[in-house]
């Protein structure tokens, strides 16, 4: 499949294909053929200022240190799955932001219920996303 990709866009643009984008076409038609799905919309909604990403992580010792105290008692809770084990922990001025997919809403509960018993949490904002079965 990635072949066939190559050789259209290759005919398309005249024979012109830049060795970093044939790694691009590459990544982009295994991703497809996984059958993943499109994240356009979530893109564009994580470029506005009002969506907090990891890069908003405040820098005071309190703001780190309630994030890396979520983290680790959610990477030590084994009842979590991969993607609650990787959703993003941001926290600002003692508010937590939890984004991301989680498996289930169970999932989603517990990750909150890990960041409001957390000393320091003033409030917990749960944007965590449930992946649909």
């Amino acid at each position: 499949m990635c072949t066939r990709i190559l050789l259209v866009m290759f005919t398309l643009t005249g024979g012109v294909l830049m060795a970093g984008s044939v790694q691009a076409v590459q990544n982009d038609a295994i991703y497809l053929a996984a059958g993943t799905s499109e994240n356009t919309k979530r893109n564009v909604r994580d470029k506005d200022d009002t969506t907090l990403t990891p890069e908003d992580q405040k820098e005071t010792e309190s703001d780190i240190k309630v994030t890396a105290d979520i983290r680790k008692v959610v990477t030590d809770d084994d009842s979590l799955s991969v993607n609650a084990h990787n959703a993003k922990i941001i926290t600002r001025n003692g508010v937590v932001t939890l984004r991301g997919p989680v498996d289930s809403q169970a999932e989603s509960m517990r990750l909150q219920q890990i960041a409001t018993q957390t000393p320091g949490v003033m409030r917990v904002d749960n944007q965590l996303e449930v992946k649909a079965p």
